[in-house]
């Protein structure tokens, strides 16, 4: 925005009062971007006076994702494993951690790349699950597939043994009572 002329007009004084709202605005928002910068950082771009200007040299220099930064993403993405003290919800939230990392590096997955990947990570012993979810045609899509996880998680929990012993004693007054005989010889 450029400074409007001086005058003593209505439009002048509106004209005035905008610039020095919008003068105000850039400045804030000037010292808020070069607060947040490393000070190496801050001394490049400080010679930036209008904040548009700042933000298209910063998107310029570090807008782009790296070709190595794709291929860091795409190699954690293709050999990530579940962990073994994560549950289901962990492990997924991760994994679409993972695909928005790459959607933000412009790497797009097909929702079947996504699935696939989640299916791929899952630990050896559940085999069964991983073939289960690979032939199932009704499974399309994530949300599927957390369903059919969960409740696979569910059930293995369930089904693990129970250490802990039960034993219950009778309270009642007629309950019987064992006693030692002693023979007097």
């Amino acid at each position: 925005m450029v400074k409007s002329a001086e005058g003593t007009t209505a439009q002048h004084r509106r004209d005035r009062k905008v610039y020095n709202v919008w003068k105000k605005k850039n400045s804030i928002t000037r010292i808020t971007l070069l607060n947040s910068m490393e000070n190496d950082i801050m001394r490049e771009f400080k010679k930036y006076e209008l904040t548009h200007e700042m933000w298209n040299a910063l998107k310029e220099q570090f807008g782009a994702t790296s070709v190595a930064k794709v291929k860091q993403l795409t190699v954690k993405f293709d050999t990530y494993k579940k962990c073994p003290n994560h549950n289901t919800r962990q492990h997924l939230r991760e994994i679409t951690n993972m695909v928005n990392e790459l959607n933000d590096a412009s790497v797009n997955l097909t929702t079947e790349q996504q699935v696939q990947a989640a299916i791929r990570s899952l630990p050896h012993n559940w085999e069964h699950i991983k073939i289960y979810l690979t032939h199932n045609v009704n499974i399309k899509t994530m949300i599927d597939t957390s369903h059919h996880l969960e409740l696979e998680e569910d059930r293995i929990e369930v089904s693990k043994p129970n250490g802990d012993i039960y034993m219950m004693a009778s309270s009642s007054k007629d309950a019987p009572k064992f006693k030692r005989k002693f023979s007097h010889k």
